[in-house]
């Protein structure tokens, strides 16, 4: 099941990318060859842009290749390491739930509200962002959960053989 989820988390990313990577073409072809800028362009272009980033960090890059600060982590014990991802991981899933209710509420509040050229609803603009508030919870408890029974705590630049 969570290779299948990782497979398909990867293949929306790609799509999401290619989806970027035409409309950029079509935008530059436009604009330097036929000298006629598309507006819907920009538009659908930052869209995409922000789906591209929040989805990739939500679904796509696991937690071991986010930045990481691992001067004091590799300087202590077992013990503080378990003591500080615990920490880490409540801090983070307990802000990501905070947060989660209001961030949905204006998302869906922004459900009236259209872009400018293309008049897609803004709640599909901001809608990534509470994809990636849900992922950060979900993955802050597997996070606490798995750092109770002791695994992930080595080194952070030696993965354990």
């Amino acid at each position: 099941m969570r290779a299948w989820f990782q497979r398909s988390a990867n293949a929306v990313g790609a799509g999401l990318f290619a989806a970027l990577f035409l409309v950029f073409m079509v935008q530059i072809v436009a604009r330097f060859v036929f000298n006629k800028p598309l507006p819907w362009t920009d538009e659908l272009a930052v869209m995409l842009y922000v789906w591209v980033i929040l989805w990739a960090a939500a679904f796509i890059v696991p937690e071991r290749e986010h930045v990481m600060f691992d001067l004091v982590w590799n300087a202590v014990g077992v013990r503080a390491r378990q003591a500080m991802r615990l920490a880490g991981h409540a801090m983070i899933g307990g802000l990501a739930a905070w947060a989660l209710p209001a961030c949905w509420d204006y998302v869906s509040f922004m459900r009236r509200e259209g872009t400018p050229v293309l008049g897609v609803s803004f709640m599909w603009g901001f809608l990534p962002f509470v994809m990636l508030l849900a992922a950060l919870v979900v993955r802050s408890a597997v996070g606490i959960w798995r750092a109770w029974r002791g695994l992930d705590l080595e080194d952070a630049g030696i993965p354990a053989a």
